[in-house]
């Protein structure tokens, strides 16, 4: 790392907590920008940037560039802007990735909120201070922008929403996230937070956005997501075939250390439990009674038993029958879990990792009872219809239902 051009130095050391605001001090909020080969579009960005900033922004700001081992005169041109504004600040790095950029300038600055957004202004600056906000009066530790929150309002190909609502479906079937969009450019973090955070994310590429989160959630840190208006870069550069793959293995790879318990950040402040000046006043807790159970169990069981049975006749056209059983059953027993661990059993049972890694062996079981109901009609049937497979699948998956409420009550989910 160089460092090319510095800010003055502020006026009194920086504190650690944002939540703390000593009399009559304003918060300062560092935005960092990572760039690659971005010549071009630098100027632009930072002239739009700064008249917000002058204009709107109530806090005190700096502004730092990342040059993110460009090979182009990008270093060059902001080394120059920087010069006509000591309130921007450049930082030379000699090794790629975005996750690197970040983790270094968010180490090396001394804000106490630290912002992120691309060169390209992609998304709406209009969103930059209820980003902030939130961390400045400590509501919250992390806030994101959203480009699929309620609200959220996005131009972009076809292609590029479709992998985004995919892949942000995948985070949150297989890690239970909250949070709806993992890598929109558009993020902002308490420095006390994100500190000990960097130190567990092994991530430095594209994955490090969603590594990140999934640490800051499973540590038990507030993220506050704000929903954007986002228009697609044409000119964007990312590869989506070996990110793609690089995202799953990364989401294996934090799933183990959840598992394992290497995911827990010690180091982290950790928020009061919830308090009321009433003497008398409870916490509200859910009730988890097994009537209410029962019937939001049958709701969901209902609503999954037909998608499988849909899903399986679809797929039955073109594979063998024990092939579509497998797909349809993987694809609806992922929402199906979430589903019941969110509102069938809601406040039970361990971690959503462990809860899927327990419904898997429930799975296993339940695909077994089907798919053997399937090869017994099979051996009883020389050629039976495709409307018998599907009545006999129905009444195993009755069946083999049942079984699932009693092993996810006592054993996944036990109260």
């Amino acid at each position: 790392m160089r460092l090319v051009t510095v800010t003055r130095e502020r006026e009194g050391a920086p504190i650690a907590d944002a939540t703390r605001w000593s009399v009559g001090r304003i918060a300062t909020v560092d935005v960092v920008i990572p760039v690659y080969n971005e010549e071009r579009a630098l100027p632009g960005c930072l002239r739009v940037l700064r008249s917000y900033l002058d204009d709107r922004f109530p806090f005190e700001w700096t502004i730092t560039v990342v040059d993110n081992a460009s090979t182009d005169g990008v270093l060059r041109v902001a080394g120059e802007l920087a010069k006509s504004d000591d309130r921007v600040r450049v930082l030379h790095l000699d090794r790629k990735g975005r996750g690197h950029a970040l983790r270094t300038a968010w180490e090396y600055s001394d804000a106490d909120v630290v912002v992120y957004m691309d060169v390209d202004l992609s998304t709406s600056l209009d969103a930059l201070l209820p980003l902030v906000a939130p961390l400045v009066n400590g509501h919250s530790d992390i806030a994101i922008g959203s480009r699929l929150a309620p609200g959220a309002r996005t131009v972009r190909s076809p292609r590029r929403e479709v992998i985004s609502r995919c892949y942000n479906t995948m985070v949150r079937l297989t890690h239970g996230t909250r949070f709806s969009d993992a890598q929109c450019g558009f993020k902002a973090a308490r420095t006390d937070v994100v500190r000990p955070l960097l130190a567990h994310v092994r991530d430095d590429g594209w994955f490090f956005d969603t590594e990140l989160l999934l640490l800051a959630e499973h540590n038990g840190l507030r993220v506050q997501e704000v929903p954007v208006d986002w228009v697609e870069d044409l000119d964007s550069r990312v590869r989506i075939v070996s990110t793609a793959m690089a995202d799953v293995r990364g989401l294996a790879r934090v799933a183990r250390a959840k598992v394992t318990g290497a995911a827990r950040v010690p180091e982290l402040p950790r928020r009061p439990e919830p308090r009321s000046a009433h003497p008398d006043a409870v916490l509200a807790t859910r009730e988890g009674g097994l009537r209410r159970q029962l019937w939001t169990f049958g709701l969901i069981g209902l609503a999954s038993t037909a998608a499988t049975a849909v899903l399986y006749a679809l797929l039955r056209s073109w594979s063998p029958p024990l092939v579509a059983n497998l797909i349809a059953l993987v694809g609806v027993t992922l929402l199906n879990t979430e589903a019941n661990r969110r509102l069938t059993f809601a406040g039970a049972g361990a971690s959503p990792q462990r809860v899927h890694l327990q419904s898997l062996v429930v799975f296993a079981l339940y695909y077994a009872l089907t798919s053997g109901a399937l090869l017994a009609l099979q051996t009883m049937v020389a050629q039976p219809s495709r409307w018998l497979e599907v009545a006999v699948l129905l009444a195993a998956s009755v069946i083999g239902t049942a079984g699932r409420f009693v092993l996810l009550r006592t054993w996944v989910f036990p109260s």
